[in-house]
């Protein structure tokens, strides 16, 4: 069975993870697990130290709390929610990397412990962004919104698994979709004078529309409860879905659009938006 799996390491960021996850976990009658790693000891030790045994004592003994104050804001969060606690000896990343395999999604903090101020994306959490095998839940901030789900629409296959993801979220919580279809990667200066004349722009905005109206076709029909709001924007992506997320609850993107670099797996989209977003992010992988 599918789980919401929440990282945590005693942060206050992971905590306001843990509170989303939690309430998901109620909304969707799944299985909460909170998971803590702690890492291998080091390769060298002082000789008075035992690493099977004050190493371990110790790192579980400090895993075991931060597992109870995390299950504690859990409960308190969505009551009737039981978490599983989850501690294993590992690097962080490999141990969360391999739990998304069972998760429906994995629920972190935009940063941890290490996280350095002003950075809204720490090293774990564009981690996951690149290498999870589900979704990952990045929450900036605390309260809850009633807002939209606001999704990027661009045809790619990571951009249709991030359509089925954000309309399923709406749907279990009863509110809208905005779907934004940004049709431009290029900056043009507005000084350029030549452009206006070799674009034929309301031919390219209705075949735009009709670009988005065909992606979402599908979708309207599984979930006809969820209004849809259709944007289409002669914008960069990143930018266009910024723009049209201050009253999101969650804006989904898919881990990388049509970008012609092979073996870039985050693409400059999804990490625009993990960095500046001020809501909640879904990043959706492909697969």
């Amino acid at each position: 069975m599918f789980q919401i799996i929440a990282p945590v390491d005693g942060s206050a960021p992971a905590l306001d993870a843990v509170r989303w996850a939690a309430r998901e976990a109620m909304a969707r009658g799944l299985p909460l697990r909170l998971l803590h790693a702690y890492p291998p000891p080091p390769p060298r030790l002082p000789a008075a130290v035992d690493p099977e045994s004050r190493w371990v004592t110790a790192m579980s003994e400090h895993g075991d709390h931060v597992l109870a104050t995390a299950s504690a804001v859990a409960r308190a969060a969505a009551p009737g929610v039981d978490p599983i606690l989850d501690q294993r000896m590992g690097t962080p990343s490999q141990v969360v990397v391999e739990a998304s395999e069972r998760a429906h999604a994995v629920v972190m903090g935009s940063r941890g412990l290490g996280g350095f101020r002003g950075l809204l994306a720490g090293s774990l959490t564009l981690t996951m962004a690149t290498h999870s095998h589900s979704p990952v839940v990045v929450i900036h901030g605390t309260a809850p919104e009633p807002g939209p789900v606001v999704v990027g629409v661009d045809g790619s296959p990571a951009g249709d698994a991030a359509l089925a993801f954000a309309f399923d979220h709406a749907a279990h919580h009863g509110v809208g979709l905005r779907a934004v279809h940004a049709w431009t990667d290029t900056v043009y200066a507005s000084s350029w004078a030549p452009l206006p004349y070799l674009a034929r722009w309301d031919a390219i905005i209705e075949q735009e529309h009709a670009v988005l109206a065909e992606r979402l076709a599908g979708w309207n029909e599984k979930y006809p409860e969820v209004p849809v709001e259709r944007v289409v924007v002669r914008d960069r992506p990143a930018r266009a879905l910024l723009d049209h997320a201050d009253d999101a609850q969650l804006v989904v993107v898919g881990s990388r659009g049509h970008s012609p670099l092979r073996g870039v797996v985050i693409g400059s989209t999804a990490q625009s938006v993990l960095h500046h977003a001020e809501c909640p992010v879904a990043v959706i992988p492909a697969r």
